[in-house]
């Protein structure tokens, strides 16, 4: 039972991590003034957050992997920015349930050393 709740905590990770790219880029679409900042902010924020978390934060091919300290810097980073573009984007409640569900998925990961 307990390795079952395991994996539905990678999953709920993997599926934050997502969540983040749909957060920022939703953020862009609906701060952007006219359709060429909405596509350079809705399309580029997110490719931003890309490479960003490819060089640095990818479970498995990180071409810098972070651990310990810097690791959670740049989890905080990157989840709090997809509760922060919520939040910008006008959508409090979800912005304020994506940064909890982080919070208790980073909780659990920590408890389980994962």
């Amino acid at each position: 039972m307990l390795s079952l709740a395991k994996n539905t905590n990678l999953l709920v990770m993997f599926l934050l991590e997502l969540g983040v790219l749909v957060s920022v880029g939703y953020w862009g679409f609906v701060v952007g003034q006219n359709w060429p900042v909405k596509l350079l902010l809705g399309l580029g924020a997110p490719a931003l957050f890309i490479a960003l978390w490819a060089l640095f934060g990818a479970a498995n091919g990180a071409v810098i992997p972070l651990t310990g300290f810097a690791r959670v810097v740049l989890e905080v980073l990157w989840f709090g920015g997809g509760a922060a573009a919520l939040v910008m984007a006008g959508r409090l409640t979800p912005g304020i349930v994506f940064a909890a569900v982080y919070v208790v998925n980073a909780a659990l990961r920590l408890l389980w050393a994962q």
